[in-house]
């Protein structure tokens, strides 16, 4: 499929693509698109808008992974009506959006996603009399409302291969980015200049390394250039936009290569600062179980079975999570409760770089709990540890922790064991942990005294 695409374009690198006014027109027989291989509802949103007289394509994403061979995960149509004019045109149409107005058009489950070409922003004078588009001081966009037309909209997208548009009425494709060329070099390539690019929005950067990943192709390299110098700007993104990049940078089943070029780029310390710390200060134990971790959701996702967020930051901050742990025990914390001080500490200050939700920071918390308590197993603690709802992955955690080289006494093949194990046996094995000497978890016990102990002391005082 690809050599027939790609057999009739060839050109040399280059620095960046030059806005062109007109598009290198691709017809059927000079890409390998077919309408049978496209949401039927997506076709019929492109068709009625243009039967209405509007330009209407199919763009991005979608074109981009048909033209890899790869089922898209879903279809985005770009057109010049307006938003107001596309929800006029569908009864099932709303109106999303505030930073960027998108229209969805719902079909059952499946939701085609429309968006009004935009323009360039203005500059200067017309820019601060614009209330369509802002931009913050630094140059990130804060608003971008400004329509335009399908050339204006080519030249504003992010990479050339997020730049071609396809048409299922003519069936062909307007390339005016050379973005076809990118697709067959396997590269991601901003257009314009790239660091203005990530200036007007940081987390491009994120995207460029999302798509490198997802792809397997290469940033090029004026590109990938600035990015290192331009990583702390990413500090000015809201926090809540920054846990939905996180999700789609480690739950798409490519994490393991995703947190190489992170590392790469040095993005990986300004999304998570405490664990970017722990790299340094301990970089085989902190890189190893991080890396184990994302191969794991990689493998899952790969499988087909469900992944939480909650277990996948706890691995990514539970790094640096034990020195402070420790800070607290030397000042006379105990165990249990030292862990829960130092974890509430952690997670705070994450959330102020990345907005993880309270239902993924409390059992983030309850995983990591489940660490000090895991040792503890006289009498009926590991019976009750088995019933608690959280123990399963506290259990995989543990052996998380063991995989990435941590000596925890062959705590994990015990748990193993004690899970298969029938009653008496998981008796037994209590029983052994005794007779061995080896702990439990349990502090010594001071002996209670009996009340008639403690009365015999009150009449020998004088008490009454």
């Amino acid at each position: 499929m690809l050599k027939k695409l790609f057999k009739s374009f060839h050109s040399p690198l280059r620095r960046a693509p030059r806005p062109r006014s007109t598009p290198e027109v691709l017809s059927s027989s000079q890409h390998p698109l077919k309408r049978n291989e496209i949401s039927r509802h997506a076709i019929s949103v492109v068709e009625r808008l243009q039967k209405a007289g509007y330009q209407a394509y199919l763009v991005g994403g979608c074109v981009r992974d048909l033209l890899l061979d790869i089922d898209p995960k879903d279809f985005d149509v770009a057109t010049s009506a307006t938003p107001e004019q596309v929800r006029a045109e569908f009864r099932n149409a709303r109106v999303i959006g505030r930073r960027f107005k998108l229209v969805h058009v719902h079909f059952g489950r499946e939701i085609i996603e429309v968006a009004t070409f935009r323009a360039n922003h203005p500059q200067g004078d017309e820019e601060e009399n614009s209330n369509l588009a802002s931009r913050h001081e630094s140059g990130r966009i804060l608003r971008d409302n400004v329509y335009g037309t399908l050339e204006d909209d080519a030249q504003r997208r992010d990479f050339t291969i997020n730049a071609l548009y396809y048409d299922p009425t003519q069936e062909h494709i307007l390339d005016y980015a050379r973005g076809m060329h990118d697709v067959r070099n396997h590269l991601v390539r901003l257009i314009g200049d790239p660091e203005q690019r990530y200036l007007e929005d940081p987390v491009r950067m994120l995207r460029a390394v999302r798509f490198a990943a997802k792809l397997d192709f290469e940033i090029e390299k004026h590109s990938a250039a600035p990015i290192r110098r331009l990583a702390p700007m990413l500090r000015d993104i809201p926090s809540a936009r920054l846990f939905d990049e996180v999700l789609k940078l480690f739950l798409s089943g490519y994490a393991e290569y995703t947190f190489d070029l992170l590392l790469e780029h040095d993005l990986f310390a300004q999304l998570f600062p405490a664990s970017g710390a722990a790299l340094k200060q301990n970089p085989q134990y902190t890189e190893k179980l991080i890396r184990q971790a994302l191969i794991n959701t990689d493998d899952r996702i790969h499988d087909g079975k469900s992944v939480t967020p909650a277990f996948l930051f706890a691995a990514l901050l539970w790094p640096a999570l034990p020195a402070r742990v420790l800070q607290l025990q030397n000042k006379g914390m105990p165990p249990i409760p030292a862990m829960q001080e130092a974890a509430h500490e952690l997670i705070a200050e994450q959330c102020q770089r990345i907005a993880v939700p309270k239902r993924f920071t409390i059992p983030i918390r309850e995983i990591w709990d489940m660490q000090e308590r895991l040792p503890r197993r006289s009498g009926k603690r590991a019976d009750l540890l088995l019933e608690n709802p959280r123990f399963r992955a506290g259990y995989d955690f543990l052996l998380l922790r063991e995989l990435a080289g941590e000596d925890t006494g062959g705590l994990g093949e015990w748990w193993t064991d004690y899970q298969d194990a029938n009653d008496s046996e998981r008796r037994q094995m209590i029983r052994d942990l005794a007779s061995k000497g080896e702990s439990t978890g349990n502090a010594p016990r001071k002996r209670r005294r009996s009340n008639n102990n403690r009365r015999k002391r009150s009449d020998d005082s004088g008490g009454e």
